[in-house]
Parts: structure tokens; sequence; C-alpha cells
């Protein structure tokens, strides 16, 4: 099994890990190649995603404004947006 020791770097507002080539190679992980990341029992865990892309209308449905802040649309045009 390919093991190192890597340390966690800031990018931009978020971390980042960059994966070396052998772990990348073990994992059969490519540029450019879309994964899920969750966590697991406090582990991190990083699968190869399924391929598929999600169209509009099935991303808005997995929307929930609890979980991601809340956020609506106004009414009504507000501040710079009124005409």
């Amino acid at each position: 099994m390919a093991e190192v020791y890597l340390d966690i770097k800031q990018w931009g507002n978020n971390l980042g890990v960059r994966l070396p080539a052998a772990v990348a190679r073990a994992a059969h992980l490519r540029a450019d190649q879309r994964v899920r990341v969750s966590v697991e029992d406090g582990l991190i865990v990083i699968h190869p995603a399924d391929g598929s892309v999600l169209t509009l209308e099935q991303r808005l449905a997995q929307y929930d404004p609890e979980r991601h802040g809340g956020e609506v649309m106004a009414d009504a045009p507000v501040g710079a947006e009124k005409w």
C-alpha cells in the first residue's frame, strides 16, 4: 500500500492536499477526475464519482435552504435591481 505523510496547505478559503503520483496510481485516480469526498467515522474518504453529470433540475431538486445557508430569492427587486 502506498502511504505518505503530507502537509495540509491553505488554498484560497479552503484547505488542500496534493496526492503524490504513487498514491494516485494505487487508488486508480487521474487528473481532472471527479471524486466524492466524505467523512466516515472521522476519516476522510475519497471515492471516484459515478461520472454522471446532473441537470439543472436535478441540482435544484437537491437544494436544501437550511443546509445551504437559507438563501432565497426576494419576492420583489431590491437595491440596484429596481428598474
